[in-house]
């Protein structure tokens, strides 16, 4: 199935530069200190969706001649220090492409591109096209191929829905390991190394730095050196990733202790009910703003409940009260990176002619399109006590009279709050593939 699905990946790109010529690196490795010391290779996004390996120094070129892998040749130094490398005649009947040699490669000045990460490869592209190629921006002169590339990873193929399924299962199977293993005095670090021991297991890697901590409301806190205590909520936003290169990202947020107070259990339960509310509208032509507003909204009506905020629950979320306690968007789209394809900008999370709002709080909204049969997205609604927003929203002469401050000081003990799972939008709904193995109302539907 893996090359079939390639094979027609590439015939689609193909079809849609109709004829002009496309350059598709996979990258260099970046080097810690000094040469030979080398950081763990992983392939371009974009090159791992061709070709699915990840080949050092390889190049694709898709033109009027059809697809064409470029890779290393073989030498002597090589096969003593890393072993033979496959010939090109192998390369090509292992991977079903025609193959050549990157001395052999001769540029077409005119070739559109979509830059790797590293500053080394895009150099040498820079040079050999002289014009100017970095990681991260994109040439108007590329914005075919990056709209042809958005059109055929936005949506994803059985294949490659397997390997997702597969980074999923064995990330929600970790989270429960460390669920358990939470107590006082463990580090956040050694909850990492169990859970990352977990992944290799399994043949995985991760796919990105761990955020572990009783510091939940510092959105992306990598730091894994705290000591954990009893009575810390612990968030855990960990994913693994395939061999292949694709994706989990899950959070989950547990009491040292596995005992919430009644405070913090009312907390996550307002978290849960917003988590679940926005899975639920999930299908295919729904708005992915709409999930947005439905989880704001669960969460703004939980909060009012519990009497921290004071008002009717639609005119608080259009208030814009709900990020003073959730300021990020509830989610975005996954697939061979965390945020698919956010290296080419908006175009994979944006519809064409939609903008991000410049209001706080939407403005962070990642995706914002219909959704549509064969994408998958995370839903990751929040609660965060964060201390410089709490002092804007106190300060705010209009918006400090609807929260009951005197309250919200017995919830002290709750700093952050995050769920988070992996939903595929299915053709008449939608499978949660991260669910929990004790909630089976979170799977399928």
């Amino acid at each position: 199935m893996k090359n079939i699905c390639l094979q027609t990946r590439r015939t689609e790109l193909l079809n849609a530069l109709d004829g002009q010529t496309a350059i598709i690196p996979a990258g260099l490795p970046v080097s810690r200190n000094f040469p030979a010391n080398q950081y763990p290779f992983r392939a371009s996004s974009h090159f791992l969706h061709c070709v699915g390996l990840n080949l050092p120094g390889a190049i694709l070129v898709l033109d009027d001649q059809g697809a064409c892998l470029y890779v290393q040749r073989p030498d002597a130094d090589d096969a003593l220090w890393h072993g033979a490398r496959p010939t090109v005649r192998e390369w090509s009947q292992a991977l079903d492409i025609k193959t050549g040699y990157l001395d052999e490669l001769v540029y077409h000045p005119k070739s559109m591109v979509l830059p790797a990460m590293d500053g080394q490869s895009n150099a040498l592209l820079s040079a050999e096209l002289n014009r100017p190629i970095s990681g991260g921006r994109n040439d108007p002169v590329d914005d075919p191929l990056a709209q042809a590339m958005v059109a055929s990873r936005l949506c994803h193929d059985q294949w490659a829905i397997d390997q997702l399924s597969r980074a999923a299962q064995v990330t929600a199977e970790a989270h429960e390991l460390a669920r358990d293993r939470l107590h006082a005095g463990l580090s956040c670090q050694a909850v990492w190394a169990a859970m990352l021991s977990y992944f290799q297991d399994h043949g995985m890697s991760y796919a990105y730095n761990p955020i572990i901590t009783p510091a939940g409301e510092v959105l992306h806190q990598h730091d894994l050196r705290a000591q954990l205590r009893t009575g810390d909520m612990v968030l855990l936003d960990v994913g693994a990733e395939t061999e292949s290169g694709y994706a989990a990202d899950v959070t989950r947020t547990w009491p040292v202790g596995q005992t919430m107070s009644p405070t913090q259990s009312a907390i996550h339960a307002v978290v849960s009910a917003a988590h679940k509310a926005a899975i639920e509208l999930i299908k295919p032509g729904v708005e992915y703003r709409a999930i947005h507003r439905q989880a704001c909204l669960t969460l703004v009506r939980g909060l009012c409940d519990l009497g921290l905020l004071i008002g009717n629950p639609m005119d608080l979320v259009e208030d814009n009260m709900h990020t003073l306690f959730f300021p990020h968007g509830v989610g975005h789209l996954l697939g061979l990176d965390v945020h698919d394809m956010e290296d080419l900008g908006d175009r994979a999370g944006y519809a064409p002619g939609r903008r991000r709002s410049e209001l706080f709080g939407w403005s962070f909204l990642r995706l914002d399109r219909p959704l549509e049969h064969g994408m998958l997205v995370t839903v990751e609604p929040g609660f965060y006590q964060v201390d410089d927003l709490k002092r804007r929203f106190l300060n705010h002469p209009y918006k400090a009279q609807f929260v009951n401050w005197s309250e919200l000081d017995a919830y002290s003990d709750v700093r952050g709050v995050r769920i988070e799972d992996d939903i595929l939008v299915t053709a008449d709904g939608w499978c949660n593939l991260s669910a929990p193995a004790d909630d089976a109302r979170m799977v399928k539907r």
